[in-house]
């Protein structure tokens, strides 16, 4: 796996307007609900805390439940506004129990903001070597198992499809979504990710054999879409992979529900830096 030095090389700051993304003081509990509602991240108060020292145990970093709840939320309030360097730092800082937010921030950081493919790929190897800490330390956690899956799938996206299958990645990622679902069966990410590995995997070896080999099935691609829609109807990233899935499945036949899938995620109010660039993103499809 990379070392953490090719995670902290060079970061690009994010190139949009972050003020109304501060989220300062109680203003990030309120909005809580909604910048979660696609990853199910429990709010991380002092009882949840606790829960997670309890479970990580020998993993566990020597803060009381108190202080970890409190640099839990400055993690995410940095992720929020759009400061991925402060808030993987911070979360890694803190072993398994800060994997959730370091692995989103480098993971969201490297998709949009790493233009070197060989860079890419070394990090999301490490976010994957993060993930998979957290899921041996926190397995009843439901994103453990989600940014697994999340940073298998980025890192898989870079390599030849002969390489990921022959590394057994897929499988990899089926079982980790598949885990997601079974502890929190409304989480949309998860079930955004499952479309597109369906789809990926028909797109790349053909629905006969990603059929009979990985279960892939366009029926499952769109179902799972169409749930991730239903749960997160205002979040870009949805809209982003409902793009993305069409085209997988049927460049030809989907091109222009694709661009009206992009052109709703651009038309999304973000409220975050992650979901600013999601928009941005599906605007500059549309150009």
């Amino acid at each position: 796996m990379a070392s953490k030095k090719s995670a902290a090389t060079t970061w690009a700051a994010f190139p949009h307007d972050a003020k109304a993304y501060a989220y300062a003081g109680d203003a990030l509990k309120k909005a809580w609900p909604k910048l979660h509602a696609g990853d199910c991240e429990p709010w991380p108060e002092t009882k949840h805390a606790a829960a997670l020292l309890k479970e990580a145990g020998k993993a566990a970093p020597r803060l009381d439940a108190e202080a970890l709840a409190q640099a839990l939320q400055e993690a995410w309030r940095a992720f929020h506004r759009g400061e991925f360097k402060a808030a993987f730092d911070a979360g890694s800082a803190l072993g398994p129990v800060g994997a959730s937010v370091a692995v989103k921030a480098l993971g969201i950081h490297t998709t949009y903001l790493v233009e070197d493919e060989d860079e890419k790929l070394k990090r999301f190897e490490q976010a994957a070597a993060l993930a998979e800490a957290a899921v041996k330390a926190l397995p009843e956690q439901v994103n453990s198992h989600y940014r697994h899956a999340f940073a298998l799938g980025r890192y898989s996206q870079g390599l030849s499809i002969t390489k990921a299958l022959k590394m057994g990645i897929a499988g990899k990622v089926r079982t980790a979504l598949d885990t997601t679902l079974a502890l929190a069966p409304r989480h949309a990410e998860a079930h955004t990710a499952l479309a597109v590995y369906h789809a990926e995997i028909i797109n790349k070896i053909g629905a006969m054999i990603g059929g009979l080999t990985y279960g892939a099935k366009a029926s499952a691609a769109e179902k799972h879409i169409k749930e991730a829609l239903k749960l997160t109807p205002a979040s870009p990233i949805a809209h982003v992979e409902h793009g993305n899935v069409l085209l997988l499945l049927d460049a030809n036949r989907n091109e222009d529900a694709a661009a009206t899938a992009y052109e709703k995620a651009a038309n999304c109010k973000p409220l975050d830096a992650m979901e600013a660039l999601d928009a941005a993103w599906a605007a500059s499809q549309l150009e």
